[in-house]
C-alpha cells in the first residue's frame, strides 16, 4: 500500500531539499488565462524597457494597450489577486491615481478603434488566450519601426526632394482617402517624411479588400514594414497627414521653350554703377541676384530712383529663364546659399527713408553661376558658400 505523505512530512522533505511535486490547482477559467496571459505580456515589455507601459498618443500602440491592461489588473481587486504572486517587478505596486489617463475608459479593441485601426467583433465561440483577436491584427498592420541600416542609401533621395519643395517643383496636397499607395511615392505623416521604398503583390484582406505589404523609410533614419492599409488610416487620422506630389516636368532653366512648358519668369544677376565707396571697391564681386515675372530691362528701367538699386544704374551680368518653377522659393533658396556674402548697407531712398537693400551679395559670377547650376541638375543639397574662400563648399556635418 503506497504510504501518503502528511503536510509535516512534506515540510520535513523540504528541509532535507528534496523537491516535492505540488498536487495540480483546479484548472483556470478563461478569464483568468487571460489575465495571467496578459500580464506575462505586461512583464515581458517591463523587462525589455526597464519601466512599466505608459499612455499617450506619440507611443506605440502595443504599450498603450499594455498601460490600459496594467490599469485594469491593479483597479479589480480580483485579477490584481491572480497576478501579485508573478509581480517581481513591483509592476502592481507602482500604480497611483495620477497614473490613470482617459483611456483607462476603453478596453483593448475600443483603444484599437480609438487609434484607427479596424476591428471586427469575433464570433461568439471564438476564444482568446494571450492576445485578443484585434491585437493580434493589429500586429500584422503596424510594425515597430526598427533602425534602417542603409538609410545611406535614402539619404539622398531625401534631400533631393527637399530641393525640390524649396524650389517648387514639388508639393504637398491633401491625401485622397483610399488613394494607392505606390513604390516611389512620398508622403508627410505625423510630421516626417515617408518613402516607399517597396511594395510587395497585392492581397485581399478577410473583408475583401485590397492590401499590400510595403517598406517605408522615414527620414529620421527608421523604417517600417507596416501594411498600405495601415498608412492611408495614418495619413487620413493625421490632420497634417499630406502626400508630396511628382516633380513638375521641363526645365528649370532653358534658351527656348519645349511644348507645354509655362514660362515663370527669370533669374537675374546684375552689377551696380553706383559710385558709393563700398561698391566702388567691390565692383566686380558686388551682385544683385534677383527675379521677375515680367522682362529684365523692365524691371531695372527706373533703377537709378528705385533704393533696392542702390539709386544708381545697372547692368545685366546673367540671366536664366525659368518654366514650371515657383520663382519665389527659388529665389529664397539662392539667397539662403549666400546669406553669408549678404551685403550689409543702409540707403536713403528719394524721400529720405531709411532702406535695407537685402538681394545684394559679395560673391564672384562664377560661384553665382555654379549654384544656379547646380539647382539645375539637383546637386545644391548641403552647399553653402564661403565668403573666405569665395566659392561654394559642401556644408560640414556636425
Amino acid at each position: 500500500m503506497a504510504k501518503r505523505f502528511t503536510n509535516e512530512d512534506d515540510a520535513l522533505l523540504a528541509e532535507l531539499g528534496v523537491e516535492v511535486e505540488s498536487k495540480k490547482t483546479a484548472s483556470r477559467t478563461l478569464l483568468e488565462e487571460r489575465i495571467i496571459a496578459g500580464f506575462e505580456e505586461i512583464q515581458r515589455f517591463a523587462e525589455e524597457h526597464g519601466r512599466a507601459p505608459q499612455h499617450g498618443e506619440g507611443r506605440d500602440i502595443f504599450e498603450r494597450l499594455y498601460a490600459v491592461r496594467l490599469d485594469r489588473i491593479r483597479e479589480q481587486a480580483d485579477a490584481r489577486a491572480l497576478a501579485e504572486p508573478m509581480d517581481q517587478q513591483g509592476l502592481l505596486s507602482r500604480y497611483t491615481p495620477a497614473d490613470a489617463d482617459i483611456e483607462d475608459v476603453l478596453d483593448d479593441d475600443a483603444l484599437l478603434a480609438e487609434l484607427g485601426i479596424e476591428v471586427e467583433t469575433p464570433p461568439i465561440t471564438e476564444l482568446r488566450h494571450v492576445r485578443s483577436s484585434a491585437e493580434k491584427r493589429a500586429a500584422e498592420e503596424i510594425a515597430d519601426r526598427a533602425r534602417c541600416e542603409d538609410f545611406d542609401a535614402f539619404k539622398p533621395i531625401f534631400d533631393q526632394v527637399q530641393q525640390e519643395l524649396d524650389a517648387g517643383l514639388r508639393e504637398t496636397q491633401a491625401f485622397e482617402g483610399k488613394a494607392r499607395i505606390e513604390r516611389g511615392r512620398f508622403f508627410v505623416v505625423r510630421g516626417q517624411k515617408a518613402y516607399v521604398a517597396e511594395r510587395g503583390e497585392d492581397f485581399l484582406t478577410a473583408q475583401g479588400k485590397v492590401d499590400a505589404r510595403l517598406r517605408v523609410i522615414f527620414d529620421n533614419g527608421t523604417e517600417s514594414n507596416l501594411l498600405m492599409r495601415s498608412l492611408q488610416r495614418a495619413l487620413n487620422k493625421d490632420k497634417a497627414g499630406r502626400r508630396i506630389n511628382e516633380p513638375i516636368a521641363g526645365p528649370l532653366f532653358a534658351d527656348r521653350t519645349a511644348e507645354g512648358d509655362e514660362a515663370s519668369g527669370t533669374i537675374y544677376v546684375l552689377r551696380s554703377k553706383s559710385s558709393l565707396p563700398v561698391v566702388a571697391d567691390n565692383r566686380d564681386v558686388l551682385h544683385k541676384i534677383g527675379v521677375t515675372s515680367g522682362t529684365v530691362e523692365r524691371r531695372i528701367a527706373n533703377a537709378r530712383l528705385d533704393p533696392t538699386f542702390l539709386m544708381a544704374d545697372v547692368e545685366i551680368v546673367a540671366t536664366y529663364e525659368l518654366f514650371n518653377i515657383n520663382r519665389s522659393k527659388l529665389e529664397n533658396l539662392i539667397h539662403r546659399i549666400f546669406d553669408s556674402a549678404r551685403l550689409d548697407i543702409k540707403i536713403m531712398d528719394r524721400f529720405g527713408n531709411r532702406v535695407v537693400p537685402r538681394e545684394w551679395f559679395l560673391a564672384p559670377f562664377a560661384a553665382i553661376d555654379e549654384a544656379v547650376e547646380r539647382i539645375q541638375n539637383g546637386s545644391i543639397k548641403g552647399y553653402v558658400y564661403d565668403p573666405q574662400k569665395a566659392r561654394l563648399e559642401e556644408r560640414k556635418a556636425g
